[in-house]
Order: C-alpha cells, then sequence, then structure tokens
C-alpha cells in the first residue's frame, strides 16, 4: 500500500501522480508493492483535456450543422451537404468514443 499522489478535475476525471511514500510491506528501495493509495490529492478547478476535447468537437458540430442550413437555404450544394454529413458523423463517433473514456476512467478505482 504505497502513496502516491491524485491530481483531480472540477469533471471528475483523475489520474495518479508522483509516488510519495512507500509502505513497510515493500522493503527494496524504489521499489513499490503495486497497491496505491492516495498521499495528497490536487484539486484542479478547470475541466481536463479530454473535456476541453469534446468541447471543441461540439463547437465544430455547431457550426457543421449552421453550414448545412445555411447552404440549403441557398440551394445547389448537395454534394456540399452529404459530406458535411458524413462528417458530422465521423466527429459524433469521436465524441462518444471520448466520453466513454472519460466515463470509465471516472467510474474506475485505479
Amino acid at each position: 500500500m504505497c502513496y502516491f499522489e491524485q491530481t483531480l478535475w472540477s469533471c471528475g476525471y483523475w489520474k495518479w501522480g508522483n509516488f510519495r511514500q512507500q509502505c513497510n510491506k515493500e522493503y527494496r528501495t524504489g521499489e513499490t508493492c503495486g497497491l496505491k493509495l492516495v498521499y495528497e490529492t490536487n484539486f484542479i478547478p478547470s475541466p481536463c483535456k479530454i473535456c476541453e476535447q469534446i468541447t471543441k468537437k461540439d463547437r465544430r458540430l455547431r457550426k457543421m450543422a449552421e453550414d448545412i442550413a445555411r447552404w440549403q437555404r441557398e440551394g445547389n450544394r448537395m454534394a456540399t451537404i452529404e459530406k458535411t454529413q458524413q462528417d458530422i458523423a465521423g466527429v459524433q463517433g469521436q465524441i462518444r468514443e471520448l466520453w466513454r473514456g472519460h466515463e470509465e476512467k471516472q467510474r474506475s478505482i485505479c
């Protein structure tokens, strides 16, 4: 049960930090026993990098949807609209993957 720092963001995402203290079960210098306990938690009030990526992709989705609406009003841009709709599907898949990884990390213990 060795002690490590922990970083916790406002969104609930966290990660292990640096090794801080060795427990009495491990006698070799510089080695850890494999069980991690929190020595100190560093709270970061801003969202994590994954949340920032999701926010950027959401803005991109909004922009693409606005473009499609504008092109439909203007007419004569069917190929561009179809390509942008395919791009939207790709970005939505990326957002789902980011959210899945984010939620898994929030629920995990180590």
